[in-house]
C-alpha cells in the first residue's frame, strides 16, 4: 500500500475517532438534564447552616433563599425537588459521585472550583466580613486582630477560609466544620473573631444581639453560583436561562426581601 493511502486511512480513522468522541462528550454533557426530566425529579445538594441561604426549620424541612431558588427551578422544569444534606466540603464530592444532580449552597465561584465543576452565571453577590464578641468595642477591622496571640476562625472548605489564610499574617487561623460551630466558639471565648459571608453574619447578629457584633466593611466581594458536573453544557445553559428570568422577578424579590431584610420575622421558624 502506498504511503499516501496509509496516511489517508489514518486521517479518516482520526476523523471518525474525533467524531465519535465528540458525540460521547455531547451525550455526557446533556446527561444531567435528560436524567432529571426522565426521572421527574431534581436532586439538589445543600449544606444547612448557611444563614439565610439554607437552613432547617423546626420540622426538619429545608428553608432559605437557596431553597426558594431550587424550588423555582423544579417548577420551571415541571419536576419534583429533593434536597440532600451534606457538610459544605462534601458537596462537590457528592456531585462527582452522582449522589446529587446540582448543588445550591451559597458557593462562591472561584477558578479553583471551576476546574472540577461547571458554574451557572452568578445568582447572588455577597462578601466576607468580620464578627467579634459584643464586649469587644475596640476592633474596627480584621487588621486590628491580625496580631500574635489572636485567633481568627472560619468554617472549613469555604472561601472565607481561603481568604483568611491569604490575608492573616500574624494571628492564628482556625477552621471549624460549620459556621454555627465557628460562631459558638466565638461566643464561648475560644477565638477573637470570625470571617464569614455578610448575610450569615447579619442573621447571626440578629439572633444573638447581646453576644456578637458584626463589622460590615467588606473584606472581599464574591459571586455565588449554582454548580453542576464539569462541562455539562446543556445543564449550564438551562440554569443560565432560568436565572435570567428568575432573578429580579416578583418571586425572587419576595424571597430576597424575606430572607435578607425581614430577618426577625422568620427566626422563629428555625430549630
Amino acid at each position: 500500500m502506498k504511503v499516501s493511502k496509509v496516511l489517508g486511512l489514518f486521517l479518516v480513522l482520526g476523523v471518525l475517532i474525533c467524531t465519535f468522541a465528540g458525540a460521547l462528550s455531547a451525550e455526557a454533557a446533556e446527561g444531567t438534564l435528560d436524567k432529571i426530566l426522565k426521572a421527574g425529579k431534581i436532586v439538589i445538594g445543600s449544606a444547612p447552616g448557611y444563614y439565610p441561604f439554607e437552613m432547617m426549620d423546626k420540622n426538619g424541612e429545608f428553608i432559605g433563599y437557596d431553597i426558594d431558588v431550587g424550588n423555582a427551578m423544579g417548577n420551571a422544569l415541571g419536576v419534583k425537588v429533593e434536597y440532600r444534606q451534606f457538610e459544605f466540603a462534601g458537596l462537590i464530592p457528592a456531585l462527582h459521585a452522582g449522589e446529587i444532580d446540582i448543588l445550591i449552597a451559597g458557593m462562591s465561584i472561584t477558578g479553583k472550583r471551576a476546574l472540577t465543576v461547571s458554574f451557572s452565571n452568578p445568582y447572588f453577590e455577597t462578601g466576607q466580613v468580620l464578627m467579634v464578641p459584643k464586649k469587644d468595642t475596640e476592633t474596627k477591622s480584621w487588621k486590628d486582630l491580625d496580631k500574635k496571640g489572636k485567633k481568627i476562625a472560619t468554617p472549613q472548605g469555604q472561601t472565607s477560609s481561603l481568604l483568611a489564610e491569604a490575608i492573616i499574617k500574624e494571628a492564628e487561623v482556625l477552621h471549624f466544620p460549620t459556621f454555627p460551630e465557628t460562631a459558638l466558639a466565638l461566643v464561648n471565648g475560644q477565638i477573637d473573631g470570625v470571617i464569614y459571608d455578610q448575610p450569615g453574619i447579619i442573621v447571626y447578629e440578629a439572633r444573638h444581639p447581646d453576644e456578637v457584633r458584626g463589622i460590615h466593611d467588606l473584606i472581599s466581594l464574591e459571586n455565588l453560583g449554582i454548580a453542576c458536573r464539569l462541562n455539562d453544557h446543556a445543564m449550564v445553559q438551562w440554569m443560565n436561562s432560568f436565572l435570567y428570568q428568575y432573578i429580579g422577578s416578583p418571586a425572587e424579590i419576595a424571597s430576597r426581601t424575606k430572607w435578607m431584610v425581614n430577618v426577625i420575622d422568620w427566626l422563629k421558624e428555625l430549630n
